[in-house]
């Protein structure tokens, strides 16, 4: 019985660190996209939403984005660990 119980704390465990990790990103691209609006539409228009086509313009115009943008896209590469 006890390994029953052990089991399903183990997959509830997993399971909230599933969920939460999308959870994480898509606030922080939420955040992000808060920031970089309009250098997303200075910089980059006419780039098409996924793919991380988004993110590579941005890298392409990394010295052009505004000051908001480039911290926002930093926390974003160091909450990702790169």
């Amino acid at each position: 019985m006890r390994i029953g119980q052990f089991t399903i704390a183990a997959t509830l465990s997993i399971l909230a660190l599933t969920l939460s990790a999308p959870n994480a990103l898509a606030q922080a691209q939420a955040e992000a996209m808060k920031y970089c609006k309009a250098d997303v539409a200075r910089l980059c228009p006419g780039v098409q939403m996924g793919g991380g086509r988004i993110i590579a313009c941005l890298k392409e115009h990394k010295m052009e984005v505004s000051v908001g943008c480039a911290k926002v896209l930093q926390a974003m590469k160091a909450k990702m660990g790169q």
